[in-house]
């Protein structure tokens, strides 16, 4: 690193404001909005699966438990 660059308390990175703007179309995009829906649906599928699984887990884990 030279000497003339150095970095603050916050190891050099800056605060940056980002802004969105929005397009208006006639048609929406179904095409992008059907990738969203099914990417959401996956994660959403996989979050229940390894909640099941840690339920599964944690089931099996404590025998002692489930006896009395």
């Amino acid at each position: 690193m030279s000497r003339t660059h150095r970095h603050g308390p916050t190891g050099g990175k800056r605060n940056r404001h980002i802004s969105v703007r929005a397009v208006r179309r006639q048609q929406p995009d179904l095409h992008k909005l059907s990738r969203a829906l099914i990417e959401l649906a996956m994660e959403q599928a996989a979050a229940e699966a390894a909640a099941k699984a840690q339920a599964e887990r944690t089931q099996t884990d404590t025998p002692e438990a489930a006896d009395g």
